[in-house]
């Protein structure tokens, strides 16, 4: 494991998905409790996955973090597969499947190298996963050489013009002197682990060329509108000042597909 991809798993494996937020006991009650928060901040999830579809299919999620989608696609009857970084996501998401008494093969591996066979699933997801990886394209095509010609997949990784960024940039870069500081750069060292990336419409089209169909939307979250509270970074006095002065209406008006999640879907 190289440095940057030691330091994205310590990242994580301190802490997965904001557990300290969501997660307060590792019980039914506690993941049921995390789970209702989770759909209730991000309802475009849902529809996003393709639980529902998976019924009867062989399905591979990639970043299992807390488990919760994992256990909607157990839930719904998938011949499921699960893989993260990290031995903490792993350990979370096995215990919530045991308490629930469903089931999962799950490992942790590394999304660049997947140790599954050519064409082995018929539906890949993964939910803000795949940005973090040092070497994205890499993960993506293996995302593509294990699908099924036909198979479909659910990515979500980071748009790099959303309100996050541009929230992000004012903070990191313009109010600290540093207006000719980029996009990524300010993504790479401030948006939870080291070398976060984020994409434009353009780039993910490019990522996901090989597939047979691509359709992307980007809907504002939660975090865009500032409607949550965050991660392990961002905790502090400027976000309770910009929380109260964010034009929330005005930019579900003006930027209705400015939010951070590049939600992709895909048929190979």
């Amino acid at each position: 494991m190289n440095n940057l991809k030691k330091n994205v798993h310590d990242f994580w494996n301190n802490a997965s998905c904001v557990e300290d937020l969501y997660l307060q006991n590792t019980d039914i009650s506690g993941y049921t409790k995390q789970a209702q928060e989770r759909y209730r901040l991000e309802p475009y999830i849902i529809p996003f996955a393709g639980f529902k579809e998976s019924k009867n299919k062989k399905v591979l999620e990639i970043g299992v973090g807390l488990g919760a989608d994992h256990q909607k696609f157990a839930e719904t009857g998938a011949d499921l597969f699960g893989v993260d970084l990290t031995e903490r996501a792993v350990a979370h998401t096995r215990r919530r499947l045991e308490l629930f008494g469903l089931s999962s093969a799950l490992c942790v591996g590394d999304a660049e190298n997947l140790k599954f066979d050519d064409s082995s699933f018929d539906h890949v997801y993964s939910c803000g996963i795949l940005h973090h990886s040092p070497k994205t394209p890499k993960a993506i095509n293996e995302v593509y050489r294990v699908l099924k010609k036909g198979g479909t997949g659910s990515i979500m990784i980071y748009n790099k013009w959303s309100m996050v960024g541009i929230m992000l940039w004012l903070r990191y870069a313009l109010l600290i002197g540093r207006p000719f500081r980029s996009f990524l750069d300010v993504y790479a060292n401030h948006l939870e682990s080291p070398g976060t990336k984020a994409y434009s419409y353009t780039q993910a089209r490019e990522l996901f060329c090989k597939f047979s169909h691509v359709s992307i939307s980007s809907p504002l979250t939660h975090g865009d509108l500032l409607e949550s509270d965050v991660g392990q970074k961002h905790r502090g006095g400027f976000l309770r000042i910009a929380k109260l002065f964010w034009p929330r209406w005005l930019i579900k008006r003006v930027l209705p597909n400015a939010g951070l999640f590049m939600m992709v879907k895909l048929r190979k």
